[in-house]
C-alpha cells in the first residue's frame, strides 16, 4: 500500500492507497505532524497512538509525506529516521515541504503558490522546481495571513482593548478567557502557533462584523505585501494559486485585496490540497514519479 500525508501544524491527513490501482482504502486525520516544533517522541506518539495506520503498518511500502517543516535536511531526516522505525516494510520514503503538495494540487504548469493555513508560504514553481524569493522563518518571525497570525491579531487586539464590546462579548463566551491559561498556551504549549489558529475560526465565524472582518484584511494585506509581491513580474506571465482552509474561508477579501493591487484573481480556491493530488494520482498511475 501506499500513504500519502499533507501534515501542518494543526492537523495531518493520511490517505493510504492500493499498489495496484491507486484506489483509497482509507482515510485518517491526526493532530499535525511538524518536525520543527515537535520532537521525535512526539512525533512517534502521534503514529503510536492512531489505531488506523497501525491496523496497515505492514501493508505500507511506500511513504509520501508533505509537511510543515520539512523545508530543511534536519526536519526531513527526523521524518524519515521514524518512518522507517514504525514502517518495516517500506521500501520507499519520501519527505517534501508542504508547498510541494500545494504546487502539485494547483497545476503541474509554472505557477504562483500561495498556502493560507495554519502557516503561510508562497512560491514560483517554474514547471521543474520551486523558488522562493522570501525564506519562510516560521511562525515567529513570519506566517503573514496565516491562522497563526490572524489568531495572534485576535488576542493582540482584546487584550489592548480595542475589541468592540459585541465582539469581545462572544469571543469571551466562545473561549472562556483566562489570562493564565492565555499565556500558559503562548509560552508553554509544543505548538502556540496551533493554539492561536483556533481563533482564526472565530473571525470566519463573525466575519461579517466590521471588525472582525478589518483584522482579516489586514492580515491579508500583509500577506499580499510581504510575500506575494515579490512575485509581481511572475504574476504577469503565470497563473495564481491560494491553497489552504484560511485562503478558501477568506477568498472574497482575497479577491478584493488583489483587485486593488491589479493582480488577477485565482478562479478557484483549493481548500484541501490533498484531495486534489489524490485525483491527479488516480488519474495518471505514473504521477508520484514525479515526486522525487
Amino acid at each position: 500500500m501506499i500513504l500519502i500525508a499533507d501534515s501542518g501544524s494543526t492537523k495531518c491527513d493520511w490517505i493510504l492507497l492500493e499498489n495496484t490501482d491507486n484506489n483509497i482504502v482509507k482515510r485518517i486525520r491526526t493532530s499535525g505532524v511538524n518536525p520543527s516544533v515537535l520532537k521525535k517522541k512526539d512525533i512517534a506518539e502521534v503514529i503510536d497512538n492512531c489505531e488506523e495506520l497501525s491496523e496497515f503498518k505492514e501493508d505500507i511500502t511506500s511513504i509520501y509525506f508533505f509537511g510543515a517543516g520539512c523545508n530543511n535536511k534536519k526536519g526531513e531526516k527526523k521524518i524519515k529516521t521514524i518512518f522507517e522505525k514504525n514502517f518495516s516494510n517500506v521500501t520507499k520514503i519520501v519527505v517534501k515541504e508542504d508547498l510541494m503538495l500545494a504546487v502539485f494540487a494547483a497545476s503541474q504548469e509554472a505557477s504562483v503558490v500561495c498556502i493560507l493555513g495554519t502557516g503561510s508560504n508562497c512560491c514560483f514553481y517554474n514547471g521543474d522546481t520551486i523558488e522562493q524569493k522570501v525564506k519562510a522563518m516560521g511562525y515567529i518571525l513570519m506566517d503573514e495571513g496565516s491562522g497563526n497570525h490572524l489568531g495572534k491579531e485576535v488576542l493582540k487586539n482584546y487584550y489592548y482593548q480595542n475589541i468592540p464590546e459585541d465582539l469581545k462579548f462572544s469571543l469571551e463566551k466562545s473561549f472562556k478567557l483566562n489570562d493564565d491559561k492565555v499565556l500558559s498556551k503562548l509560552y508553554g504549549a509544543k505548538m502556540p502557533n496551533k493554539y492561536l489558529a483556533q481563533y482564526a475560526r472565530f473571525l470566519f465565524e463573525n466575519i461579517e462584523h466590521p471588525y472582525a472582518k478589518e483584522i482579516v484584511t489586514f492580515c491579508i494585506s500583509e500577506f499580499i505585501d510581504k510575500q506575494l509581491l515579490k512575485y509581481k513580474n511572475e504574476l504577469n506571465e503565470v497563473p495564481l494559486y491560494f491553497i489552504g482552509s484560511v485562503g478558501y474561508h477568506a477568498k472574497d477579501i482575497i479577491k478584493n485585496e488583489l483587485k486593488k493591487r491589479a493582480i488577477k484573481a485565482p478562479e478557484n480556491f483549493i481548500r484541501r490540497p490533498l484531495s486534489a493530488f489524490i485525483e491527479s494520482v488516480k488519474e495518471d498511475r505514473t504521477f508520484l514519479k514525479k515526486v522525487v
